[in-house]
């Protein structure tokens, strides 16, 4: 529960202090008022705990949805109704975003809306893939299985999240490291020799007067390189942040030849496992497809999606125009017309999602074996320029003596 401090003036006129917890800024007056106390001042307090009540930290992530989609199951099987769930939610729930949607979706119920109304009410917290499905699992009288379902989704969604960010740790130390070094000799080692090259009459060769530039800046003035750095990361932000920009660079990923294998197993992966969770739970095909291009994770093969979803609305088979796309592998169109053939389509996509998820542990472990090498070769290459670059005015030293 929330912490609060408070400060309130007794019937004697004493002035108290203290802290305590409440469910609501409400409750805890109601408390002051039941003991005669006359509250003056009252703050609620962001505690350690605390700290995901703030903008930054209180993000609703996929790790979230999951345990939240888990918990909520595991007591609907055992017999506890909606209104009693969330009540249990809104009271244990860590993430404070995600509990003050629970308390807002308790209050919600209890008046008597359906839990698939109240949770479009917080569509900026719960996605449309968990409300389709809930929706879907009241219709059918089988709520408590379709939770189970998207909670499973959202927990193989995590693990693949949570491979694809291990991917980049390493050469994103690797990088880190390179450009310490790079700064390193820029700075301490490069200025040592300027008095030397100073002192001497032999003409600077192209590649030392840069460096000697770039040192003396990065010297004295390097403020503007960190400005530059900011400045480049903001404009980048906000060219990914556009429509265009994110189309632009999700389709670049798919023609890096590092990257475009990682990428397209996880976007196989994830429209398999949608696609099959959204189709076993009820969810018709073409509304299925619409709510799996945003989940995809990549805006060129969401637009996709929803290209093949057209022609799927024409009469198509869903895998004629997934084959057309090309921007999945072989497989998924051939698993695709295995399901459509056989009439279990949902069953077909959970097993290519398995195949998926694994194949894109092995892609992972691949990018690194080729990653590591290339990001050791950059480096080498910038320490062996700046090397030569300083030892060239040497060796013309040495041969006018």
């Amino acid at each position: 529960m929330p912490m609060f401090h408070f400060k309130a003036m007794t019937a004697q006129g004493v002035v108290k202090e203290g802290s305590e917890s409440a469910a609501s800024y409400a409750e805890l007056l109601s408390r002051l008022r039941q003991r005669h106390y006359f509250p003056l001042d009252v703050n609620e307090v962001v505690t350690g705990k605390e700290l995901n009540a703030l903008p930054f930290f209180g993000r609703v992530g996929v790790k979230q949805l999951a345990v939240f989609c888990r918990q909520f199951a595991v007591m609907l099987g055992a017999g506890v109704t909606i209104v009693g769930c969330l009540d249990i939610l809104r009271q244990q729930t860590q993430n404070r975003k995600l509990r003050d949607a629970c308390a807002e979706l308790y209050e919600d119920v209890q008046k008597g809306l359906m839990l698939s109304e109240s949770l479009k009410k917080r569509s900026d917290i719960f996605p449309d893939l968990m409300i389709q499905m809930v929706q879907a699992g009241e219709t059918s009288g089988s709520l408590d299985l379709v939770m189970s379902r998207v909670a499973v989704h959202y927990e193989k969604e995590n693990k693949i999240n949570a491979r694809v960010k291990s991917a980049m740790v390493y050469p994103a130390v690797l990088a880190i490291v390179c450009v310490c070094v790079v700064i390193f000799l820029l700075t301490k080692v490069m200025p040592t020799f300027i008095g030397m090259f100073q002192g001497s009459n032999v003409p600077l060769p192209g590649p030392t007067k840069v460096l000697l530039a770039i040192s003396d800046v990065l010297r004295t003035r390097w403020y503007v390189f960190l400005l530059l750095v900011f400045l480049a990361g903001y404009m980048f932000r906000r060219y990914a942040g556009t429509g265009g920009g994110r189309m632009a660079l999700d389709r670049l990923k798919l023609r890096i030849p590092v990257v475009k294998g990682l990428v397209q197993k996880t976007a196989s992966a994830r429209f398999a496992r949608t696609m099959s969770t959204m189709l076993a739970s009820g969810i018709p095909l073409l509304q299925a497809m619409e709510d799996t291009a945003g989940a995809v994770g990549n805006a060129a093969v969401a637009e996709g999606i929803l290209n093949a979803r057209e022609s799927v609305r024409k009469g198509a088979p869903l895998s004629a125009p997934i084959r057309k796309l090309g921007l999945f592998p072989p497989m998924v169109p051939s698993m695709i017309e295995i399901g459509e053939e056989s009439g279990t389509l949902d069953e077909v996509l959970d097993k290519t999602a398995g195949i998926y998820d694994e194949e894109v542990d092995i892609e992972v472990q691949r990018m690194l074996s080729l990653m590591e090498p290339l990001m050791i070769v950059v480096m080498a290459l910038l320490v062996g320029f700046i090397v030569i670059a300083m030892m060239l005015p040497m060796f013309g030293m040495l041969q006018t003596v």
